[in-house]
């Protein structure tokens, strides 16, 4: 089973945009069995709050429910937890990293790595395009799998 968590600032936007965006992928190809995939802040700022609306809607227009969803976030036990953790711009990467220490299994990564770009998916909380940070996430994610089943590891 493949472990995977995305991580952002609150988890309200990007990070659970991203998590409900894959699970629909994988079971689309019939392989949700073969995954765990979440998602989670790096601060405590909307710990227990609901995905943001515009991210609900953007989401429920692609037939997606992420109403169960509440902002938690991340621990340190997290990194032994899953195999990839993906942050959504270089600040959460710093985050992460002083939240577990060392990523001495290298597991760590932007999800814009697996589009082919090193840049930062931006932040729609700031932004408001969230139509922006729809289009990238898609395209990390579609690279992501890409390279999981390149690895055979789905």
């Amino acid at each position: 089973m493949v472990k995977v968590l995305f991580v952002c600032h609150g988890n309200i936007c990007r990070s659970p945009m991203a998590e409900y965006l894959f699970k629909d992928y994988v079971k689309k190809r019939g392989k949700e069995k073969e995954f765990f995939i979440s998602s989670c802040a790096t601060s405590y700022e909307e710990v227990g709050n609901p995905v943001y609306p515009p991210v609900k809607r953007l989401l429920k227009e692609q037939g997606i429910d992420c109403s169960l969803k509440r902002a938690v976030v991340m621990e340190k036990r997290d990194y032994r937890k899953y195999d990839f953790i993906l942050g959504m711009d270089e600040n959460n990467i710093r985050n992460i990293l002083q939240i577990i220490g060392e990523d001495t299994e290298h597991k760590i990564h932007l999800l814009s790595e697996y589009a082919g770009s090193f840049g930062n998916i931006r932040d729609p909380w700031y932004t408001r395009d969230f139509n922006e940070a729809y289009r990238d996430i898609i395209k990390g994610i579609n690279g992501f799998y890409q390279y999981l089943e390149e690895k055979n590891l789905c």
